[in-house]
């Protein structure tokens, strides 16, 4: 049975593969024939390549890319669904995360309540040690506790206490399909040298409007109507926002966080 070779068009039945899909694969390298004939360019499949050939029509019907499907079916089941399990578990994320974002929008503006927390501070020039990436939202949680760790872990060893107040910068829009700039500093005073992708910043003296998180908004999606309020507050008061909004670590008044914008 094992030396029993297969039509094109009984191989991709026995496999669920339609021919476009046999053609396909073999155009890209994932699923060769055993053989061709040289005369009528009929392609025949080995038995042996059926286990193959199921393995990449179930990862296609995923949705992964080819790419993606080739990496894979070279694995042992056992890394594969290792694998798989993590890819999983990304794409549950970012559901999550495009949930959030829609339930977001769907929101009926600033909670009147939060813009009446919000306040302003001056805020003196501090110097700052800082990690600066273009990531996904999806990295962004890796971004902020693998800088902060770094960062104090630096300071620590260049006989500083490592104790500042942490500084998430988003320069940019953060999504889960897009990068965006954003930077997790500490602040310090003192001398250091940076190293590595460390790099010292001194953050000018400047007026923020701020608000403290409460903790039932610190996660999406109602973190983001810490976003809208302080907003919503800036323009209620004629207040123009200077540049990237930030938060704050530790926060005032016992929240974990701020939410912080220039003005």
């Amino acid at each position: 049975m094992n030396d029993r070779h297969l039509r094109a068009g009984e191989f991709g039945a026995a496999a669920q593969l339609s021919p476009k899909a046999l053609r396909l694969y073999a155009e890209q390298g994932l699923l060769l024939p055993a053989a061709v004939d040289p005369a009528t360019g009929y392609r025949s499949y080995s038995v042996d390549q059926l286990p193959r050939a199921r393995v990449i029509a179930r990862l296609r019907r995923l949705g992964l890319p080819l790419a993606r499907i080739g990496f894979l079916a070279d694995l042992t089941p056992e890394a594969r669904a290792l694998e798989l399990r993590g890819w999983l578990h990304a794409q549950r994320r970012l559901l999550d995360e495009r949930a959030a974002g829609v339930e977001a929008v769907q929101g009926e503006g600033a909670d009147a309540g939060l813009v009446s927390l919000v306040g302003l501070r001056e805020v003196p020039a501090t110097k700052v040690l800082c990690r600066s990436a273009r990531i996904t939202s999806g990295e962004l949680s890796d971004l902020i506790q693998g800088g902060d760790r770094d960062i104090r872990a630096h300071q620590r060893a260049s006989g500083l206490p490592g104790d500042g107040r942490r500084i998430v910068t988003f320069f940019e829009l953060v999504t889960p399909d897009s990068e965006g700039l954003v930077e997790v500093a500490v602040a310090y005073a003192g001398s250091l040298e940076p190293v590595g992708d460390l790099c010292i910043r001194l953050a000018a003296a400047h007026t923020e409007a701020y608000l403290p998180v409460p903790a039932s908004h610190e996660d999406l999606p109602r973190i983001l109507r810490v976003y809208d309020a302080v907003e919503a507050w800036t323009d209620a008061n004629g207040v123009l926002c200077t540049g990237a909004p930030c938060e704050v670590t530790p926060g005032t008044g016992g929240a974990s966080f701020d939410v912080a914008y220039p003005v």
